[in-house]
């Protein structure tokens, strides 16, 4: 079952990537009517939730470069940033690197509890694994709306 969730992590995120293959600086900051974000901020959003989910909550140092907190938690946007985020191309290696550290850090550790379990709605995370099938479930969601603003903006 480990490698089952490493490839679906593999799956998952190639397909976010592949989602803003061929998008522009000045596309990725367009922010269409009706929403709060745009793709630069889904795309860094995924990576920041990745590495709290991944690594913090088993006890792991997570890799979340400076500004990253302000730019991407949980119910930032871009209408509130007051610096200059990364660049496209930045976040894309951020998150290429990331599923490789995934998988040498937790290969063995899937059913480790987590050092700080976390309840949304109604199901509580308690190991690495389950922790990591949401993010699966998560990333997914960001990608549809990623796939979704590329065609609002075309």
């Amino acid at each position: 079952m480990n490698e089952a969730i490493f490839n679906q992590l593999d799956f998952a995120r190639g397909g976010t990537l592949k989602s803003v293959e061929h998008v522009t600086e000045q596309e990725a900051d367009i922010i269409p009517e009706g929403f709060a974000n745009n793709i630069r901020w889904h795309l860094g959003h995924i990576y920041t939730v990745h590495e709290q989910f991944a690594f913090a909550t088993a006890g792991e140092q997570p890799r979340i470069p400076e500004g990253f907190e302000a730019w991407f938690a949980t119910g930032t946007k871009p209408a509130d940033w007051t610096s200059k985020p990364p660049a496209i191309s930045e976040l894309v290696k951020l998150l290429q690197e990331q599923t490789t550290r995934i998988r040498e850090t937790f290969s063995n550790r899937l059913d480790q509890a987590s050092a700080h379990p976390l309840t949304i709605g109604p199901v509580t995370f308690q190991t690495v694994g389950e922790f990591l099938v949401f993010s699966l479930y998560h990333e997914g969601m960001h990608t549809q709306t990623i796939k979704t603003y590329r065609k609002m903006i075309k």
